[in-house]
């Protein structure tokens, strides 16, 4: 049976009751205070303490405080007065049961509204989490669409100030080819002109003569004095310019001394590099100057991975491969991200061009080829293209032997495989 504890002491003013309520040697928590609007109970078992207060109190505002083996009670009365006493006169037993259950009752329902009132509250809290989280990714789509549509805006004023620079250069080239024609057209008016004022040199062997008459013919000439026609001398030869066009070259040796195969492939890698280098000005003015160190980009994108937060290790990871597009471990780091994100294409795309990357095979690079065969094979599995895991998975095998993890999900596969094969 409860112990009560029927010594306390109280005082009052016109808006408060104070109440201590000594309990030396017990240990009280606030789970052992039970109060409503007019009823105050503490139960520390074996001691019990109830009270149906003589008027209804403000039980939201009252306190209580625990200390030195003393519960100190601060009750606000609902209505300024002076009360006669502590706990309500002349109660029957009957009237005390239905106040107690009536508090009871009450104590409930306050203690559901709070639990629909905190509901309530989660669920707007939750609401207000999401709109924050929409305008965030509307805001950053946004500024990835603006960053597109000012590339794309970019690219069109170069190929258009490409095609008017071509346009130029054409028009300047056949205007200077109409004045080069112009030229030799005049000079050979010019040349036929003095042809035609030049005087006549007589050829001495074929001159004008006339031969003397022969005797015994008077008035008569020989056969050979007929009118013999006058032969002019040809004109001598004009002089003239040839113009010799030479094929332009951006390596000073000679076109047959040079190995145009590997002079291509070093301007067109000259030309990427420097068309990467001028798309990105634009946009890498406002990163700061750690964030445009690729190796801090990376270092970035682990820690989100390591996170959870794919999506962000992945935008991490991608500008990183603007920066610097050469680095095997960005598109091995990115290939694992995809894997978590279900983009599986795009995980064999990264894990080959990571592949591609780590060549020649040294030692050196064995660990990062055997993640990036393994992570190709786990996106061509997921994709049920199990003949090209399993080649995967075995080029892995060849380079780390030893490593039972691979071998096991390798023989996963041929059981996978071999099964296909029996059912069809």
């Amino acid at each position: 049976m409860p112990v009560w504890l029927r010594e306390y002491s109280w005082r009052q003013t016109a808006s408060a009751v104070y109440l201590s309520l000594p309990l030396r040697g017990v240990r009280v928590t606030p789970a052992n205070i039970f109060c409503t609007d007019q009823y105050l109970k503490v139960s520390i078992p074996p001691f019990l303490f109830e009270v149906i207060l003589y008027a209804p109190i403000d039980d939201t505002n009252s306190t209580a405080k625990i200390g030195n083996g003393i519960i100190f009670f601060t009750l606000y009365k609902k209505e300024a007065a002076m009360w006669d006493s502590l706990t309500l006169a002349n109660a029957n037993k009957e009237k005390l049961q239905y106040l107690r259950e009536n508090a009871v009752l009450k104590a409930h329902e306050k203690a559901k509204e709070e639990t629909e009132a905190k509901k309530v509250t989660k669920q707007e809290h939750k609401k207000y989490a999401l709109e924050a989280t929409m305008k965030l990714e509307e805001a950053e789509r946004k500024r990835i669409e603006d960053l597109k549509e000012k590339e794309r805006q970019k690219v069109t004023k170069e190929l258009e100030l490409w095609k008017k620079q071509q346009k130029d250069a054409e028009k300047q080239e056949r205007v200077q080819k109409e004045g080069e024609l112009r030229q030799e057209v005049d000079q050979l008016k010019e040349k036929k002109k003095e042809n035609m004022n030049k005087p006549r040199i007589p050829n001495e062997g074929t001159s004008k003569t006339r031969l003397k008459p022969t005797k015994g013919c008077h008035g008569s000439y020989s056969m050979f004095s007929e009118n013999l026609k006058e032969e002019e001398l040809p004109a001598p030869r004009s002089a003239a310019t040839i113009k010799i066009n030479f094929t332009s070259r951006v390596f000073p040796t000679a076109l047959r001394e040079s190995r145009i195969a590997e002079e291509e492939e070093w301007l067109r890698k000259q030309a990427e590099a420097q068309r990467t280098v001028s798309a990105d000005l634009s946009e890498l003015e406002d990163l700061k100057e750690e964030e445009k160190n690729p190796d801090w980009l990376k270092d970035k994108g682990n820690k989100m991975f390591a996170t959870g937060n794919y999506l962000a290790a992945v935008n991490a990871y991608n500008l990183a491969v603007r920066l610097n597009n050469k680095l095997p471990l960005l598109y091995l780091n990115r290939a694992a991200c995809q894997l978590k994100l279900r983009n599986l294409h795009k995980a064999i795309e990264d894990s080959s061009k990571a592949l591609e990357l780590l060549t020649p095979p040294v030692p050196d690079n064995e660990n990062a080829r055997v993640k990036a065969y393994v992570r190709r094979g786990t996106a061509f599995c997921q994709l049920e293209l199990y003949t090209e895991g399993l080649q995967d998975y075995e080029a892995a095998l060849k380079i780390d032997p030893k490593n039972k993890t691979i071998e096991k999900d390798a023989e996963k596969i041929r059981h996978i495989i071999q099964g296909a094969t029996q059912d069809s």
